[in-house]
């Protein structure tokens, strides 16, 4: 597989048999002309309807092809971004799909919209969409039900509420995960006709998660508490929008745990994984 870095949390994951777009914006290095020339079906996500996560402009590319599968965020169809007609799937927190190539398991956010789960060609991918600890730096001052204003966010919110609520998410994430492997487990045991032998992995092969600057002290805390609930095969840092060196600070932390780290340094890097 490769995954290529388009901009901001926008990523194309191809594997042999289909090519996955997460969260297209931006694409000031032209990954995407080159990508759709190409032989495979394709798989368009979108995980909330933030105009740095979704544009109105994926829905164009069915003038050049017509083996694109659009899943969607529902509450891109709830803010009237798109017409219901517009994507060939809907989803929100809980809801899954999946066809002969890909399963898909729409996760919770502390924003809008959801974060994904994809398997595929036996690897689990994760992509967080706006889920993160967004108000980390206002936690070591914050007082319990009190409500602060982040001129960052240009929003008020109580920071640890918020936090609680995103450690929930991440315990919903962990239940999915090992929900999905126990049955797993389950079928093969069934089919073998013996007890399963391999202990659950718990974690991902990919991950692609905000590490943003731009919010300010404890901007990594987010992700820290992500790669100590879960097993990551490669980090991949997003939601950046102003360079990369800030979100480069993380390897300290994924070096740790012997997690690989993506280091992206330009649009249209690619890597192998």
């Amino acid at each position: 597989m490769t995954l290529t870095y388009i901009f901001h949390s926008g990523f194309v994951l191809e594997t042999d048999s289909a090519i996955l777009v997460f969260d297209f914006w931006l694409d000031p290095s032209r990954v995407m002309p080159s990508v759709l020339k190409k032989q495979k079906p394709m798989y368009v996500f979108s995980s909330h309807f933030h105009e740095d996560h979704f544009t109105k402009e994926i829905f164009e590319w069915r003038n050049l092809r017509q083996d694109i599968t659009y899943i969607l965020s529902k509450d891109i169809l709830r803010r009237r971004r798109a017409n219901k007609e517009d994507a060939d799937v809907w989803l929100a927190k809980g809801g899954t799909w999946k066809d002969e190539r890909i399963a898909v398991w729409a996760l919770g956010s502390t924003d809008s919209g959801v974060s994904w789960i994809v398997e595929t060609e036996g690897r689990r991918i994760f992509h967080a969409g706006d889920l993160n600890n967004w108000y980390a730096k206002f936690l070591p001052t914050a007082v319990p039900g009190q409500k602060m204003y982040s001129f960052e966010m240009e929003e008020v919110f109580d920071p640890i509420a918020h936090e609680k609520q995103y450690l929930g998410e991440l315990k919903d994430i962990r239940k999915a995960v090992i929900k999905r492997e126990t049955s797993e487990l389950v079928q093969m045991a069934e089919r073998e006709q013996a007890r399963p032998k391999v202990m659950i992995a718990d974690g991902f092969d990919v991950v692609m998660f905000p590490i943003d600057g731009r919010i300010g002290n404890g901007y990594t805390l987010g992700g820290r508490q992500f790669i100590e609930r879960f097993k990551v095969g490669l980090f991949v840092p997003m939601h950046f929008t102003t360079g990369f060196e800030s979100a480069w600070r993380f390897k300290e932390f994924t070096d740790e745990k012997q997690i690989p780290f993506w280091a992206i340094s330009r649009e249209g890097e690619m890597i192998e994984i």
